[in-house]
């Protein structure tokens, strides 16, 4: 749970704006248990702009070929601290500090053929520059048959580990598979000494073949290229987590991808700057299929200037509850423009609502269509008993029964998020 730069800053954000983001979430998100910070693509490019990647950037490198913070966005990173001070200032927080990569070497690193560190070898050894990414021009991939390849990763890891990093997006990593790549960035980091979680992006087409080597190798990993705050986006992500759901665990989570939610599109890649085109009742829809579905959760909004309503929706402990306590998420029906799905809870589904020891059982009736409607379900469709309580997750309301039957009524693209256990 944390909050990305990539929906609202796309390549260009800076180390006020980080801290802006990082002191708002100490304050009002950490006790809800969002606790991690992460700085997005193109950190070590001084003339990153909006809307897009810049060709020949001058990226900046260290004399190894590893990225450096651009100083003009990110001014303690000077003289060489990197994101040490960065880190060290969410750290006092109380957060984690994350941040992306490409996979890779730096092509800049290879044509000025700079060495890799603690080695004999040079960025031309370690390259593949026929494995080059095919939306970002920045790296070439790495030759992993020589051990410059790995060589390099483990330099650039031991880096950020110095630096105090807690968290690495690694990016063009699942598209195609890059089974290679991922192992030795796996290793990399277990030879940096530091505990960092890793992410893998983006995850068009990812197939559960790639399972075990996925827990394996990193704490999540995308199932879908960029979401972004449209309907159709949203809708997409049902059936990729109906297949992915039932293998969530602790040994590593399928990620639906972060939330376009609040004002984003300050300076990102796609759109102006706005509030999140999603209707209220999506955004409902959205984070009840995230959290029922247990996919991590990363905010893309700018935390400071986004709306109240925003962030009461991240701050709702009872849905939260449901991303943390929750197993056994699966989709149980699909029929027309219903979706339902079913979880079952801890002992006292992570509140005091109901009495202690009580089996909670959640579900979620997601309505796709574009008009309103009203739906009657026996408690039976959505895994409850007859006397079940029912309790809207959101509300925290009652929710009637009639004859063991719900009678909802869903806006547009709506959903209900529901906790049913005894009566007491």
């Amino acid at each position: 749970m944390g909050w990305n730069s990539w929906d609202c800053y796309g390549t260009t954000v800076t180390e006020a704006e980080v801290v802006a983001n990082a002191e708002f979430m100490a304050t009002h998100l950490r006790a809800h248990g969002w606790d991690t910070v992460v700085v997005d693509i193109a950190w070590y490019d001084p003339t990153a702009k909006a809307h897009g990647y810049n060709d020949d950037a001058p990226l900046e490198l260290d004399a190894h070929g590893r990225q450096l913070p651009a100083p003009n966005r990110f001014p303690s990173a000077a003289d060489g601290a990197g994101f040490g001070p960065l880190a060290a200032k969410v750290h006092e927080l109380g957060l984690r500090f994350g941040l992306h990569v490409m996979r890779g070497i730096p092509r800049l690193a290879v044509d000025r053929d700079l060495p890799i560190a603690g080695t004999g070898w040079t960025a031309r050894d370690a390259a593949d520059t026929s494995s080059i990414c095919p939306w970002n021009p920045d790296n070439y991939g790495l030759d992993h048959t020589h051990p410059a390849a790995q060589a390099y990763y483990d330099a650039q890891v031991a880096q950020f580990a110095a630096w105090g990093v807690d968290f690495v997006k690694a990016d063009d990593m699942l598209w195609p598979y890059h089974h290679a790549e991922i192992e030795a960035y796996a290793r990399a980091i277990e030879r940096s000494g530091r505990p960092m979680e890793l992410s893998l992006s983006p995850g068009r087409d990812i197939s559960l073949a790639h399972l075990d080597h996925l827990r394996a190798s990193s704490a999540m990993w995308r199932v879908s290229d960029d979401l972004w705050d449209r309907w159709d986006d949203v809708e997409a992500q049902f059936a990729r987590m109906a297949r992915w759901a039932p293998h969530q665990s602790p040994e590593g989570w399928a990620d639906a991808d972060m939330l376009p939610l609040g004002r984003i599109g300050i300076r990102a890649e796609r759109g102006d700057d706005r509030h999140s085109r999603l209707t209220p009742a999506e955004q409902v829809t959205l984070l009840s299929l995230w959290v029922i579905s247990r996919s991590p959760l990363m905010m893309g909004g700018d935390l400071p200037t986004s709306s109240p309503e925003t962030i009461a929706l991240l701050t709702n402990d009872a849905v939260l509850d449901v991303l943390r306590t929750s197993r056994a998420s699966r989709e149980v029906l699909r029929e027309g423009d219903l979706v339902l799905w079913t979880a079952e809870g801890a002992d006292d589904g992570g509140t005091r609502l109901v009495p202690s020891g009580a089996p909670v059982r959640y579900a979620a009736v997601f309505h796709l269509g574009d008009e309103p409607t009203r739906v009657r379900l026996a408690l039976g469709d959505v895994g409850g008993l007859p006397t079940d309580a029912v309790v809207d997750v959101w509300s925290g309301e009652q929710v009637p029964t009639v004859a063991g039957a719900l009678e909802l009524d869903l806006p547009a693209h709506g959903a209900h998020l529901l906790r049913l256990s005894p009566r007491s």
